[in-house]
């Protein structure tokens, strides 16, 4: 995990006031939260609150109805389309299931992005997306295969290679380690880990995942009530008496996590 004071941390992502809904509803409301840069932040609530509306709503796959959204520096009101399709080549997302295009190979599919954004060779594309293969830790073979050939873990790790194609300054993860088993997700949460260090990534996480808090969050956000109600490190969470995260870190299935 990275560290670093208060006083040394810039913002990476900011969101003020934030309100999205549907029709009459709003999923979040007056929503407030800081990531900053370099760091690996944990965004955890209960199931249909909010998480990847969130994440939608930053990447602009979703309207907001107010509010204020600030990446990198810019306010997201403000940029034309040639500014936004700028700072889209500064962040990768990794979506929950993958999202791989089932009729394209590997090696396809992590070119995508650079056909849309770059204006390089066939070669250089090849080149580079076999070492986003082996970044991720795909054996080279991997890149002729097709998702449907693939596990579950190489699929995460394909997708991951996609979310990097273009050396992103922010990743997005949405439920990174969902589906894998126990080992296939520790082994996950080092790549990420390490690939955040080697790279100085900042990574935004959506997540469930206690094991993935513990050993690689520098800081967890909390949602509940339509709002981020706490954000620090592990510790400042555990000790909260709020009452959705008391349920969630010191609950049935949270009691031999939690430090004694």
């Amino acid at each position: 995990m990275t560290t670093s004071t208060p006083q040394q941390r810039d913002v990476a992502i900011s969101v003020r006031d934030l309100v999205v809904g549907f029709g009459t509803k709003d999923v979040l409301s007056q929503l407030d939260l800081d990531v900053y840069r370099g760091e690996v932040l944990g965004f955890v609530g209960g199931s249909g609150t909010g998480k990847s509306v969130l994440t939608r709503t930053i990447l602009g796959l979703l309207h907001k109805k107010s509010g204020k959204i600030n990446v990198l520096g810019q306010d997201l009101d403000l940029l034309t389309a040639v500014q936004r399709r700028a700072l889209e080549r500064r962040w990768g997302v990794l979506f929950q299931q993958g999202a791989l295009f089932s009729g394209l190979t590997v090696l396809q599919n992590i070119q995508v992005p650079m056909r849309e954004y770059l204006k390089i060779s066939q070669d250089l594309m090849d080149e580079l997306a076999l070492l986003k293969i082996e970044m991720v830790g795909l054996a080279r073979d991997a890149a002729n295969k097709f998702p449907s050939e693939l596990s579950g873990g190489m699929i995460k790790r394909a997708a991951l290679a996609r979310a990097l194609s273009l050396d992103p300054e922010i990743l997005f993860l949405d439920e990174p380690t969902s589906g894998l088993d126990p080992i296939g997700a520790a082994e996950f949460d080092d790549l990420i880990a390490t690939l955040q260090k080697t790279l100085g990534l900042t990574v935004f996480m959506v997540t469930h995942d206690l094991d993935s808090l513990y050993s690689i969050c520098d800081r967890i956000a909390a949602l509940a009530d339509k709002k981020v109600i706490a954000a620090g490190p592990i510790d400042d969470l555990l000790a909260s008496d709020h009452p959705w995260l008391r349920a969630y870190f010191h609950g049935k299935r949270a009691r031999q996590l939690v430090p004694k």
